[in-house]
């Protein structure tokens, strides 16, 4: 039987299996085993530490290094590998690099409007060379607490999404670090910079198409009293219904939470209360999950849609979208995108010590969406059963 006799390296010699340098060999630094340092990195290209300083963060601080010195460090610090302290470079630069995007995730289903501001803000932070951090809050009542933690020098500004907040937080938001909201409650932060869409426009321009395909009884499920942008989509719904001659009934007009479970309680509610009455033409929800809580609660009664009764949505996320729901599409991507450009501007002016000059509120249009939840209205009516 063939045996492997053990390879013996010869007296005085180490084994090795190729004779081409390897490049896994042990890097050369001043400690064996560990990373390579500033150190030696300045030993390797023959210069002093605070040379070597100044020519890896672009001859940035007191000292500068000549351009022959620099290629020198930077070949340097090829060879070895050598990857900078991210700490120490915030230090330097008074910058971390690195956004935070902070709201309430708390819930038992995942909220696609909070994951569709996320991907734009992931997207916009990223078009910018940052890192994002995310930060959630079980309520709205931790932010006088958890908010000023955040910022103690782990990221350069915030993303705040939908915040709803007692007071405008002047008391206890720090002024170190810049902050964007979106969609917030309120004017809550002297000098920052909210970004929303125009809900009351997007409302009303939807319930007009509507209005247009021949519905005259539209139940309008929104979002709970007391949101502003709930509040303003329940204008909207009146300012077109009133521009046409139209004037609902007062329960024409529900408030449910923003969930698929808070539309359909409200409209299996509305039903039971008016049995024998005629069925609404179209159902207006005030966000994607309400819409489709009523869309499940018609559909267990056997009604179809769009052929029996109408529904629309609101915000046009992935909900909507996989539904094929005719909606009012809010630019929600692109509002946590340019929340982050707005941010990174704060962010700049902040350190330059300079007065922010943009505005302070950024509107943008919604886009009225048809899709297959909505046609025209039947000839006849149907009854409650």
């Amino acid at each position: 039987m063939l045996q492997c006799s053990p390879l013996i390296a010869p007296p005085g010699q180490s084994l090795s299996t190729s004779t081409s340098k390897s490049a896994d060999a042990p890097l050369k630094t001043g400690r064996p085993g560990s990373a390579p340092t500033l150190a030696d990195v300045a030993r390797e290209a023959g210069v002093s530490k605070m040379a070597a300083s100044a020519a890896l963060n672009g001859n940035q601080g007191s000292s500068r290094v000549s351009a022959e010195t620099q290629e020198r460090v930077m070949a340097a610090a090829a060879s070895l590998r050598y990857r900078p302290n991210a700490n120490a470079l915030a230090l330097i630069h008074r910058r971390t690099n690195a956004i935070g995007f902070v709201t309430n995730l708390m819930g038992k289903v995942p909220n696609p409007y909070c994951m569709e501001v996320l991907d734009g803000v992931v997207q916009g932070a990223t078009e910018a060379g940052q890192t994002t951090s995310v930060f959630t809050l079980g309520s709205w009542d931790e932010a006088p607490t958890r908010i000023p933690a955040l910022c103690d020098g782990r990221v350069d500004g915030l993303v705040v999404l939908a915040p709803r907040l007692e007071d405008d937080g002047e008391t206890w938001l720090p002024e170190n670090t810049p902050m964007v909201s979106v969609h917030a409650s309120r004017d809550w932060r002297i000098g920052g910079v909210n970004l929303e869409s125009d809900d009351e426009a997007g409302a009303y321009e939807m319930v007009r198409h509507m209005l247009a395909l021949g519905h005259r009884r539209i139940l309008h499920v929104g979002g709970p009293a007391g949101y502003p942008g709930a509040d303003q989509r329940v204008d909207g719904y009146f300012r077109a219904l009133a521009e046409a001659g139209v004037t609902p009934p007062p329960d024409y007009v529900q408030r449910a939470s923003f969930s698929a479970e808070g539309g359909g309680e409200a409209m299996e509610s509305w039903l039971q209360c008016h049995r024998g009455q005629p069925l609404p033409d179209a159902v207006f929800g005030g966000n994607d999950g309400i819409a489709a809580g009523c869309m499940q609660v018609l559909a267990a009664r056997g009604l179809h849609i769009p052929a029996d009764i109408s529904i629309v949505g609101f915000d046009y996320t992935l909900l909507a979208r996989t539904l094929h729901m005719a909606a009012v599409r809010q630019p929600l991507h692109e509002m946590g995108r340019q929340a982050v450009e707005v941010l990174m501007h704060l962010i700049e002016a902040t350190r330059r010590g300079e007065p922010y000059g943009g505005p302070s509120n950024i509107v943008l249009a919604p886009e009225t969406i048809s899709g297959g939840t909505l046609a025209e209205p039947r000839r006849s009516p149907l009854f409650i059963a």
